[in-house]
């Protein structure tokens, strides 16, 4: 772990293990509780929509039925269901295309099209569609992980805390915590609190214009109770610091903050969409555990700007040449 301190860019190499003892006694850490769901669906065309092929080449009719692999990104409605998705091949799959996954226990229909190239996928009535998914799903890994995923990422790309299923990402600083490390927060009596982002699409997106304040991002759904509110809420007033578990977290107590116009918080729930990038002021957070993230990315955005560019820059170049591992099961950093 790399701590960062933000006033003067002084640097200091760590092991995640120390984290608790970074921690001041008046803190209150935030942690994102979603949880992965295996959302890599690998299914077979129906071929409903495909174009004649010639008698001469009966491969050719193996190919309109192959492999198409869905990503699921986020639930749009229950009844009937459907989901927002990512489809490969995408541009061999039209509106009216039925998809087959597994012996036939899950089927889908493509009814519409979406503003960044999605899919909206139709699934069939199913007994219990969630435990269906968990027996024909595959853990989502980040395209950057150029292997298949096995059974250890099951568990390896889930928090310890992980309750709230919903989330086609991890948010990835949070793979760090182990029970023995929450229980060491506890020990030294420090206050934690827990809310909820599904992570999405937005996570990954990269920026496409010219002008920064020009993207937008996918919204995400999430959720704060009552008791996390005002755990937040005491926690400002009385001054104390609130250390967020990854950007996600940041994401989502930012966001909430813009939608109270009496500076407090209150239980809610909603989709956020906010784009965090240097210029920000931050309302709420005031330390950030947080991975190394992909260059020109909104992640590494929100942190220029939670610490500084030229800081977090420097943070990076000095990571790279202490080895730091980077990006989801990468090493972290702690900036305050």
């Amino acid at each position: 772990m790399l701590r960062l301190d933000r006033r003067d860019g002084d640097l200091e190499d760590l092991r995640f293990r120390e984290f608790p003892d970074l921690l001041r006694p008046s803190d209150l850490v935030v942690f994102n509780n979603t949880r992965v769901l295996p959302a890599r669906l690998y299914g077979r065309r129906s071929g409903i929509n495909s174009q004649p092929v010639s008698p001469c080449n009966p491969a050719a009719r193996d190919f309109l039925r192959g492999r198409v692999e869905v990503l699921l990104t986020k639930q749009l409605q229950v009844e009937p269901n459907e989901w927002e998705c990512l489809v490969r091949p995408g541009r061999k799959i039209g509106v009216g295309e039925r998809i087959y996954f597994g012996e036939g226990e899950l089927a889908g229909e493509v009814v519409s099209r979406g503003t960044f190239g999605e899919r909206r996928i139709r699934f069939a009535p199913v007994e219990d569609f969630f435990s269906t998914l968990e027996k024909l799903g595959h853990v989502p890994l980040p395209p950057y992980i150029l292997r298949e995923d096995v059974a250890r990422d099951q568990e390896r790309y889930q928090t310890v805390y992980a309750r709230e299923r919903g989330s086609v990402a991890a948010p990835t600083a949070g793979l760090h915590f182990t029970k023995q490390t929450l229980d060491r927060l506890h020990e030294r009596g420090i206050e934690t609190a827990e809310l909820t982002l599904h992570v999405g699409l937005g996570t990954f997106q990269p920026i496409r214009v010219e002008r920064v304040e020009d993207h937008r991002l996918h919204r995400e759904a999430y959720s704060i109770s009552g008791a996390t509110a005002e755990a937040v809420n005491r926690a400002l007033e009385k001054g104390s610091r609130i250390v967020a578990v990854g950007t996600t977290t940041v994401r989502t107590l930012e966001y909430a903050m813009s939608q109270a116009p009496n500076g407090r918080l209150s239980p809610q729930r909603g989709e956020a969409d906010i784009f965090i990038y240097p210029g920000y002021s931050f309302r709420v957070v005031g330390a950030l555990l947080t991975n190394f993230h992909l260059p020109e990315s909104t992640l590494l955005m929100l942190v220029c700007a939670f610490a500084g560019r030229e800081r977090v820059l420097a943070a990076y170049r000095h990571a790279v040449r202490e080895g730091y591992r980077f990006y989801s099961y990468g090493d972290c950093m702690f900036l305050e």
